[in-house]
C-alpha cells in the first residue's frame, strides 16, 4: 500500500511543522516516519528464518493407496509475522479426501493455500490425504510465500523451488485377467535347463566357425594369430528376457496419446516383469519414452536381483506418452547388444510396416519373440512364423 511519494508529503508536513512552530505537525510527521521505518523493517525480515516443510507419508505407492502428507510451516525468529500466506503447487491427479485445490495457471496443477499468523518461534502444521488415483511421477511444489508488516503498508513475495516427489507404480494385473495364458506367456521353450551365455564375460577365444555371430568376432586376438577367432562367453543357465514398450498410440506425433492405450500397454509390461522375475528370468526393459529431465531412453538392463522390479516399476511409473524414436530404431541398436538366446517381448498398441520389418530381421536372426499386441490400431498379420503373438484389448 505505502507509495514512495508519500514520504515527501510526511516529510512536507514535518517542514511545515517547524517553520510554523506546531509541534502536534512535527509530532505526527515524525510518528508516521517511524511507522514507515519500523513497517520497512518489520517486511524486509518477515520472511527470514521462515520454514516450510511437506512430509509423505510413502513416497512409492500402488495406484489406490491413500497417502498421508503433514504440512509443516515454522517462524524461526523473534519477529512475529502478523500474516504470512503460503500457496504450494499439487498435482492434480493427486486428490485430496479432505480440502480442495485452488486454480492455477496450469490444467494440471492446482494450488494448496495456507493463511497463518505465526508468533516468535512458533510451529503449526496441517494434516492431509491424497488419494494415488493414477499412474505417474508427481511433483509438489514450487511454493511460494507472502508477507509484510502488521500496517499493512508493505509486503514480500518469495518462490522457493522446494520439489517433493511421489511415485506411483503402474498397476500389476495377473497375466489370466490379461488374457495372456499363463502357461507359456513367454511362448514354448524347449527346456527349463537350457544353457545361455553371459556376453559380459569372456572366458577365453577359439577358431572362428561358419554359425559364429560376426559380433563375437575378437579382432585383436585375430590380428595376433593371423586367423579368425571369436570369443568364449561364460555360461549361465539364467534365461534373459527383454520387455520393449512402445509408448506411442498414433503413428503421427501430432495426433496425440490415447491415454487408455498407453496404461493398458505400461500396465502389461509391468505384469510381464514381474511374471518373468517369478519365473527367475533375467528381466529388462526398454522403452521409446525418455525420463523426466532426461533426452535418453528407458533402459533397465536384465537383471534378476532383488531391485530389479522396484527398478523396471519406477521405470514405468515415470514413462510418457511422448515417443522420442520409433521402437523399431530402438529394437535395432538394444537387440544388438542382448545376449544370445535372449526372449524378446514387444508390447504394443500400435504396428507399423517399420516395426514389422524389424521383428522380421530380429526372427531371421534367430530371436526369439513375443509380441503383445493392444487395442485395434495393433493388427498383426495373420502368417508370422516363429513369433508368438497375443492380441489383448484395453485394460479397464
Amino acid at each position: 500500500m505505502f507509495k514512495p511519494r508519500w514520504l515527501y508529503v510526511i516529510l512536507g508536513v514535518l517542514l511545515a511543522g517547524g517553520l510554523l512552530r506546531q509541534p502536534a505537525l512535527v509530532i505526527i510527521a515524525l510518528l508516521a516516519l517511524f511507522t514507515v521505518g519500523v513497517a520497512w523493517a518489520w517486511n524486509r525480515y518477515a520472511l527470514v528464518g521462515v520454514e516450510y516443510q511437506r512430509a509423505l507419508s510413502e513416497t512409492r505407492v500402488f495406484p489406490g493407496e491413500t497417502v498421508g502428507l503433514t504440512v509443516r510451516l515454522a517462524n524461526r525468529k523473534l519477529l512475529p509475522l502478523a500474516w504470512l500466506e503460503l500457496t504450494d503447487a499439487f498435482p492434480k491427479r493427486l486428490p485430496l479426501l479432505k480440502g480442495q485445490l485452488d486454480l492455477s495457471s496450469q490444467p494440471t496443477v492446482g494450488h494448496l493455500a495456507h493463511l497463518a499468523s505465526l508468533h516468535w518461534y512458533e510451529r503449526v502444521s496441517w494434516r492431509y490425504e491424497l488419494t494415488a488415483a493414477a499412474r505417474g511421477y508427481y511433483a509438489f511444489g514450487p511454493l511460494t510465500l507472502r508477507s509484510g508488516d502488521a500496517f499493512g503498508l508493505f509486503q514480500q513475495e518469495e518462490q522457493r523451488e522446494q520439489i517433493d516427489h511421489l511415485i506411483v507404480y503402474p498397476r500389476i494385473v495377473p497375466l489370466e485377467r490379461l488374457g495372456i495364458p499363463s502357461k507359456h506367456p513367454l511362448g514354448e521353450t524347449k527346456s527349463p535347463q537350457r544353457i545361455f551365455e553371459d556376453p559380459s564375460r569372456t572366458i577365453g577365444v577359439r577358431d572362428y566357425r561358419r554359425e559364429d555371430s560376426l559380433r563375437r568376432i575378437h579382432w585383436k586376438a585375430t590380428a595376433r594369430r593371423q586367423q579368425l577367432q571369436v570369443r568364449v562367453y561364460e555360461p549361465t543357465a539364467t534365461p534373459q528376457l527383454a520387455i520393449f514398450l512402445n509408448v506411442a498410440t498414433f503413428l503421427e506425433a501430432w495426433q496425440g496419446i490415447e491415454p487408455e492405450l498407453l496404461e493398458s500397454a505400461i500396465t502389461v509390461a509391468a505384469s510381464l516383469s514381474s511374471e518373468a522375475l517369478e519365473q527367475r528370468y533375467a528381466v529388462g526393459l526398454y522403452a521409446n519414452c525418455s525420463l523426466p529431465e532426461s533426452d535418453q531412453t528407458i533402459k533397465v538392463p536384465p537383471g534378476r536381483s532383488p531391485g530389479q522390479l522396484t527398478a523396471i516399476l519406477e521405470a514405468l511409473a515415470k514413462a510418457s506418452g511422448f515417443a522420442v524414436k520409433p521402437l523399431e530404431n530402438l529394437l535395432d541398436s538394444e537387440a544388438a547388444r542382448l545376449p544370445w538366446g535372449a526372449t524378446l517381448v514387444i508390447v504394443t498398441a500400435l504396428v507399423s510396416e517399420g516395426l514389422l520389418s524389424a521383428l522380421l530381421r530380429l526372427r531371421q536372426a534367430g530371436h526369439r519373440l513375443t509380441v503383445v499386441a493392444i487395442g485395434e490400431r495393433a493388427a498383426m498379420p495373420e502368417a508370422m512364423a516363429g513369433i508368438t503373438v497375443h492380441r489383448l484389448g484395453r485394460i479397464v
